[in-house]
């Protein structure tokens, strides 16, 4: 199972981007939201994936965070949401935006996406009730590394920072205080890092 990338951006394109990691390119597919938050070419990223493997191909798709990354595996989990219809969401409505909708039951919201047609949106939004936010994903637990590093590189980029350099302070970081470093201790020192 591949978890994360880290490595330097490489290629992008309408719902695609091609992350060089130790001179492999990864294709990844990803939300619109995801892409945009990616930064400029040849700049270090890190990325979460999700591997799906189906009987005629292996697919990668790549989250900016932890919280996206949740949204996706509930979507997928619905019958008729596949992988690029789950992205497809996702570029619509932000995590927070779906689980809001999914609580009150607005379909109408769920099916601005292309391809969610009402009965699909309903569907969406019976299925995730109590799935989604604070209650549903990621409410108990310590935070998974990998959501440790998306969470810090989602923070320095709410400060302000360009995601390449974000990228890069928070993979330093991460290297300097090892995989189980708390998102606080990231933050920190990422912040020192992206400072200098």
């Amino acid at each position: 199972m591949i978890s994360r990338l880290s490595g330097t951006l490489a290629e992008v394109a309408a719902d695609t981007a091609v992350i060089d990691v130790g001179g492999v390119g990864y294709q990844v597919h990803c939300s619109g939201r995801t892409l945009d938050a990616l930064g400029p070419m040849g700049s270090e990223v890190l990325i979460l994936t999700e591997l799906q493997v189906r009987e005629d191909a292996w697919t990668l798709f790549g989250f900016g965070s932890a919280v996206e990354r949740d949204s996706f595996r509930a979507l997928t989990s619905v019958q008729g949401v596949g992988g690029r219809l789950a992205l497809a969401i996702l570029s619509v409505l932000s995590p927070d935006e779906l689980a809001r909708a999914v609580s009150q039951g607005d379909k109408a919201m769920i099916g601005r996406a292309n391809g969610v047609g009402p009965k699909l949106a309903a569907r969406i939004a019976n299925e995730l009730q109590g799935k989604l936010g604070p209650a549903g994903l990621g409410g108990s637990g310590p935070a998974p590394r990998a959501g440790a590093a998306a969470d810090a590189l989602s923070a320095l980029a709410n400060l302000g920072f360009k995601p390449g350099d974000a990228s890069a302070a928070v993979n330093a970081a991460q290297d300097e205080l090892g995989e189980d470093a708390s998102l606080d201790s990231l933050v920190r020192l990422a912040l020192r890092k992206a400072a200098k």
